[in-house]
């Protein structure tokens, strides 16, 4: 398999909701659509997802913009590919920039699956028709509109509650959730917003039966984290600390979390997200999807990797309206009885809109053999 070109749809979607974290608010998502096509005409579809800041990772769309055109397109210009694995070792001599290697790399397994008549799902180990998925929510200062908004994700019967948090909101938005919605399942999320002399304020957190405290310390960070998982009931979660199978090890053997927020851009593809699957399901770690607010092509490839059982807890695989009013593939994702359907076409499933291309995106050509 050898690419003859690769094209490039620059998309803005703006949120119908503003969210807020711990580091910054989002009121609309950047991303590129990259379409890499082989020498037969068959094309494969990859999302590039880092924000536009380097406030989740340090990495950002501009920088990862240079990284593939710089250093990644000419690695694939004379490749001869034969499996979408091979993609990872030919992207190794490029150090770190997982999100930019992930958007080729989802791409090719995307073109490999629908050049050899196949789903992408049809690579993966025991998948399911339909997975149960869970929502995030926003840091937001009024507890009123919190409850009403999440009254409406439990209308919708999604099955888990995310709540972003910082200092000075995390008991009190949580304890109105718990009041309101005791046998929900609830986590939080603090993108890194707190510190080890934070552990007297965090132990607090383990009276509101919470599934897991996702990332509450440093992306670099393991240590602190095993500290914290020592004096802790509840399971903490590591997100942003997971670039490679290694990190996942390390964490392990220190203690540092019990799970694992696994974002497939963040660890640099498929092939990467496979060992870390692997490993978690060898060591016993709990291993779940989390998202990066994706288009439905992102969004596509995740459902097709989180229909794997060993995913059991419901990742951040929302449907396309709980970020944007409108998606840029012609058939966008609804909730149904807190699921949703994985696609069943060739490759991730899903077709493009050109309306919505065009209205949204800007398109330029990044590569012709």
């Amino acid at each position: 398999m050898k690419i003859n070109r690769i094209d490039r749809y620059r998309v803005r979607l703006p949120l119908r909701i503003p969210f807020e974290t711990s580091y910054g608010r989002l009121t609309e998502k950047a991303f590129d659509i990259l379409l890499v096509t082989d020498e037969l005409g068959n094309q494969g579809m990859g999302e590039l997802v880092p924000f536009e800041q380097p406030d989740y990772i340090e990495e950002t769309i501009e920088t990862a913009r240079v990284i593939i055109e710089k250093h990644l397109l000419p690695l694939l210009k004379n490749a001869d590919i034969q499996h979408p694995k091979e993609v990872s070792l030919l992207f190794d001599e490029v150090k770190g920039n997982q999100m930019a290697k992930s958007s080729l790399e989802t791409a090719i397994w995307d073109l490999y699956a629908k050049r050899n008549g196949k789903s992408l799902k049809a690579y993966f180990n025991n998948t399911r028709a339909q997975i149960p998925v869970g929502v995030s929510v926003g840091i937001q200062t009024d507890l009123a509109k919190l409850l009403d908004q999440i009254t409406e994700y439990v209308t919708l019967e999604y099955q888990r509650i995310k709540l972003k948090i910082r200092p000075g909101y995390d008991l009190k938005p949580i304890d109105a959730i718990r009041n309101k919605f005791p046998d929900i399942p609830l986590m939080v999320d603090a993108n890194s917003a707190y510190t080890i002399a934070d552990i007297p304020h965090l132990i607090q957190l383990d009276a509101y039966n919470l599934a897991m405290i996702e990332q509450p310390f440093a992306a670099n960070d393991f240590l602190d984290h095993a500290q914290l998982q020592k004096e802790l009931k509840t399971d903490i979660c590591l997100d942003e600390n997971i670039r490679t199978v290694k990190d996942c090890e390390l964490a392990f053997y220190l203690g540092s979390c019990r799970s694992i927020n696994l974002k497939i851009p963040r660890v640099g593809g498929i092939t990467e997200a496979m060992k870390i699957v692997d490993f978690c399901e060898e060591k016993g770690l709990m291993v779940w999807l989390g998202g990066m607010f994706e288009s439905g092509v992102g969004r596509a490839l995740n459902l097709q990797f989180a229909s794997q059982k060993i995913f059991t807890f419901p990742g951040d695989i929302s449907a396309s309206d709980r970020y944007y009013h409108e998606d840029i593939i012609t058939d966008p994702f609804e909730i149904q009885n807190g699921e949703l359907i994985v696609p069943d076409g060739l490759g991730i499933g899903v077709s493009l809109s050109q309306e919505k291309l065009v209205k949204y995106g800007i398109y330029d050509t990044l590569f012709i053999k």
